[in-house]
């Protein structure tokens, strides 16, 4: 597994809109881009703050041959679609779905597909006839009337909207890859574990290049309110949306669900080379784990980090570097007290003595947490970041807790060599990427 690995394109969906250069503008000028959500009414809920992808139309960015496939695609998908075709226009490749016509950069079989997803939930509305039709006389739920009546008042493809793997399908189909493809359900940490495969299959010489991320939409009632019940939202800050999210500071009072994702284009280097690409960063190392708390039931992590501090010590071992290399974080950064902490204690851990030095940075004052696609994001903006040498504006962190270099300040100009892109997911899976100037 010698072939070097470059991130040539980035494309993102996010509240800032389709595509990373808006996103990008948005972290150095230091404006949040969370809002009161509009995609359904709020106000019964005790968290009414969100980071929604506004004004977006999938049928623009899909050839028009591919419309009528619009219509069996959930919001993920769409969202994942709209990342993915943002990405190859940011890598300047040529496929089906940017010209029909044209010589196609790679060849199908040479281009793989890995992208992470979460649990779909179905739209209330095309659910509505069939749970009427499902109720026993006194109004409650009956399963077996589920099964005899009610699914028959759902569409024949209504299926094909909510299966996780429609993500990965939609892509390789529009942009006819081949080659190797999974979809990965590991819940946040999803984008950052498909990557990392992604990594390997071009490195064990599978594939020239790989579509590769994640994309998840939690604004939607039904999931909404799943999060809600986790008692992990903030409900405080209702009127001032753009000071609601607080990472690793001593008033953080919880997340704030968004909606998006990014997908990378990953490409051998000797490929990209011999077609003129100029790389947003290298790829250098990858790392997993998994944190089983049996103390918190498995509903808190592990307050030492112990299972994030391993995948960071995997990725660094994978990059043959060890931690004073890594001259900036990426975090997770949620604004959960529990997971801030967990965090803390995995970097202390990590970087011992040298962390104080160490700008750690969070994206999701910006855009909210973005369930399976969060980790694209993050390594989107972390290829940004190399390629700029800067560090965009750090938001909402006036009292930052002990030991971390992460208070709030404007966006600065900064040498960075080596960057560290980790997310722990909130049910216990961890990947960590470290990404180089290219």
């Amino acid at each position: 597994m010698s072939r070097k690995v470059w991130i040539t394109g980035l494309g993102t969906a996010s509240a800032a809109g389709i595509g990373i250069e808006p996103l990008w503008d948005a972290a150095c000028q230091g404006r949040s881009l969370l809002g009161r959500i509009e995609a359904f009414d709020p106000s019964g809920f005790p968290s009414q703050v969100g980071g929604e992808v506004r004004d977006f139309k999938v049928n623009k960015v899909v050839p028009k041959s591919y419309r009528k496939a619009t219509k069996v695609m959930a919001r993920d998908i769409e969202l994942a679609v709209g990342a993915a075709d943002a990405a190859v226009r940011s890598a300047n490749l040529v496929t089906p779905g940017t010209d029909a016509d044209a010589p196609r950069t790679y060849p199908g079989e040479r281009t793989g597909c890995h992208i992470g997803a979460g649990l779909i939930a179905a739209e209330l509305d095309e659910l509505t006839g069939a749970l009427v039709e499902a109720q026993t006389d006194g109004g409650s739920f009956d399963i077996h009337r589920w099964g005899r009546e009610g699914m028959n008042h759902l569409t024949p493809l209504w299926l094909l909207k909510y299966l996780p793997n429609m993500l990965a399908c939609h892509v390789t189909i529009i942009h006819d890859a081949q080659g190797p493809s999974n979809t990965i359900t590991c819940a946040e940490a999803s984008s950052g574990l498909s990557i990392g495969e992604s990594m390997r299959v071009i490195q064990r010489d599978k594939a020239d290049l790989c579509y590769c991320g994640g994309a998840e939409s939690k604004l939607n009632p039904m999931t909404f309110y799943r999060q809600v019940l986790t008692g992990r939202l903030n409900t405080q800050d209702n009127d001032n949306p753009a000071g609601a999210v607080r990472p690793f500071d001593r008033t953080a009072a919880g997340m704030v669900i968004g909606e998006g994702g990014g997908i990378v284009t990953l490409e051998a280097a000797q490929t990209a080379q011999a077609r003129g690409a100029e790389p947003y960063a290298e790829l250098l190392g990858f790392g997993a784990s998994h944190t089983v708390n049996r103390d918190g039931d498995c509903l808190k992590p592990d307050a030492q980090g112990t299972g994030i501090a391993k995948s960071i010590a995997a990725a660094l071992r994978d990059a043959k570097l060890d931690a004073d290399a890594i001259d900036a974080v990426v975090a997770f950064g949620t604004s959960n007290a529990d997971y801030d902490a967990a965090e803390t204690a995995a970097l202390k851990t990590v970087f011992a003595g040298r962390l104080a030095d160490v700008p750690v940075w969070s994206a999701k004052p910006y855009v909210g947490m973005c369930g399976a696609g969060a980790g694209g994001i993050d390594v989107a903006l972390a290829a940004m970041m190399l390629k700029h040498q800067k560090l965009p504006a750090t938001l909402n962190c006036d009292q930052p807790v002990d030991g971390l270099n992460c208070g709030s300040a404007p966006a600065r100009d900064a040498a960075l060599n080596h960057v560290l892109v980790y997310t722990p997911s909130l049910g216990g899976q961890n990947v960590a990427l470290v990404l180089g100037k290219a």
